[in-house]
């Protein structure tokens, strides 16, 4: 990077941060310290406030950059990714969002314990929540260290290690001080920078092409090195079995697990009712359905325009093929026009970043506080002081982010979120369906199927390919791999199943008939909800 894309990088940077912090200040000054109102914003906004807020936080730095540059260097298997996170959306959509709604208050936990014995409830669902988002979280930070030390043209490690500790002590400040409504506001903000971005982007793309996109493709494929095979299945997934269902495994976690992210679920408790919940729901997911064919476009143009030996160079993931599109079509590394959209695209990436890990501390310090705190106290803790526990943990959960992410800023950490969404699959998926259409579930069966798919989708991945038994490992020189697969998806999310079954079949607590017919009128008419 030349010293003007570096300078002007840090001023867009530096002007995000402002108004986010006057949006937190703000926040802060007119909030009233209630449970509501840290947790869910006092259920005040609207559903095209909250879509655009559910569109920010669904759309992070992964699909902007990581899924452009896959398709970029792997075309139509790449192409895969932006289809699993859309149907991913799908599922969330159909299958829990508007009965989590109504049946929850703040998070996840609420929904499971409203028809069980709540304190093992809340305790399991509270754990595994915690593990989903900081895991979420460390890799969040990693890739903000690597990334904006890059974008920045620092690539050593002290400019890593500022970047993270930044990041961190920035969403501690949003959390802590603003709550539920400067993290919405945030990741509204978030959202609209990063349409904005991607349509320019695009359109610039298809003007390049003159609105020919079977031209773009062919242009892509010739300089891809891959001709027709770029643009057919086969090239990143294609080896022996043990990859095929690795796909598999992956595109299970990825699909399933959306829904069981505590941060995506928190955000439909930030509305007054069920039908402002749907309507929220329409908003986003044209924003998400849009902005996922344009990542189609933004890959494709990178591998035609800047060619993915190029892509690959500047970084061997991809996730540098959006800022180097926008370097071309902005004019070349040696133009204005070219730096200055080289800068904007890197200031959206940290926008993004900034949004997400926001949107994730918020849902991890409120399962501390609302569940784990709450439970563990013999007296059932106030309102207010509760609330006080929730920002203490986002502190530590902030001072835990930042240590990891040190720790692992040399390390490749796709496997942490490949992990967040197999436990969120694994663990938290399964509870919540049996818990909402399961007549005959219990507590025990509660209880064992959360951690019937933590545990093996954490030990799973310990012994993975990912962590030891190759020269791409996070300890190559190590080898205790005696699971094949990169992902335990595959694996761990029908244990989560098969373990909450099993427990409940054989646990002598009668199923609570009455309970369950409540849940069941709540969930599906909003009859009764908070």
């Amino acid at each position: 990077m030349t010293a003007d894309h570096q300078t002007l990088a840090l001023v867009l940077f530096s002007a995000f941060v402002a108004v986010t912090l006057g949006i937190t200040t703000w926040v802060s000054r007119h909030r009233h310290g209630s449970a509501e109102e840290f947790y869910a914003g006092g259920r005040l906004f609207s559903p095209m406030e909250n879509g655009f807020a559910i569109a920010g936080d669904y759309m992070s730095a992964a699909s902007f950059l990581g899924i452009s540059g896959l398709i970029a260097l792997f075309g139509y298997d790449g192409l895969l990714y932006s289809v699993g996170f859309l149907v991913a959306w799908l599922v969330v959509l159909f299958l829990v969002a508007e009965l989590v709604r109504n049946c929850g208050r703040f998070t996840l936990a609420d929904v499971v314990a409203a028809r069980m014995n709540e304190r093992p409830v809340r305790i399991a669902a509270g754990t595994s929540s915690v593990a989903v988002s900081v895991l979420y979280l460390v890799a969040q930070m990693v890739g903000a260290g690597t990334l904006v030390a890059l974008l920045l043209g620092g690539e050593g490690e002290a400019a890593q290690t500022w970047t993270v500790i930044g990041v961190g002590a920035l969403m501690v400040v949003y959390v802590s001080l603003g709550g539920m409504r400067a993290t919405t506001w945030i990741q509204i903000v978030k959202a609209v920078l990063l349409m904005g971005g991607a349509i320019a982007l695009t359109v610039l793309v298809l003007v390049r092409f003159h609105g020919d996109f079977d031209q773009l493709l062919r242009t892509a494929a010739e300089r891809s090195g891959h001709g027709d095979a770029f643009l057919a299945p086969g090239l990143r997934y294609g080896g022996d079995w043990t990859a095929r269902f690795d796909f598999i495994s992956l595109g299970l976690a990825l699909v399933l697990g959306t829904a069981g992210l505590p941060h995506i679920l928190s955000r439909f408790y930030t509305v007054p009712t069920a039908r402002a919940a749907r309507r929220s729901v329409v908003w986003s997911i044209g924003l998400i359905g849009g902005f996922y064919l344009m990542t189609i476009v933004l890959g494709f143009g990178a591998a035609a325009i800047v060619g993915p030996e190029a892509v690959r160079g500047s970084n061997a993931a991809g996730n540098t093929a959006v800022p180097l599109l926008a370097l071309d079509l902005g004019g070349g590394a040696d133009s204005t026009g070219g730096t200055v959209l080289f800068a904007i695209v890197a200031a959206i990436a940290f926008a993004t970043i900034l949004a997400v890990v926001a949107g994730i501390t918020l849902a991890s310090s409120a399962s501390v506080a609302h569940d784990l705190y709450a439970s563990l106290r013999r007296r059932r803790s106030k309102p207010r002081s509760e609330v006080a526990v929730a920002r203490t943990a986002a502190v530590g959960i902030g001072v835990v982010a930042i240590g990891l992410g040190l720790l692992a800023k040399d390390l490749n950490v796709a496997f942490l979120v490949g992990l967040a969404f197999a436990v969120a699959a694994s663990a938290n998926l399964p509870v919540l369906l049996y818990s909402l259409f399961w007549r005959g579930f219990t507590t025990r069966g509660a209880v064992w199927s959360v951690y019937g798919g933590l545990i093996p989708s954490v030990v799973l991945v310990l012994l993975s390919p990912v962590v030891s038994g190759s020269a791409d490992s996070l300890f190559p020189a190590l080898d205790f791999q005696y699971f094949p697969l990169q992902n335990p998806g595959i694996v761990s999310i029908p244990l989560g199943f098969l373990a909450g079954w099993f427990g409940t079949v054989t646990s002598a607590e009668p199923p609570d008939a009455a309970k369950h017919a409540e849940t069941e009128v709540r969930s599906l008419t909003g009859a009764g909800a908070v």
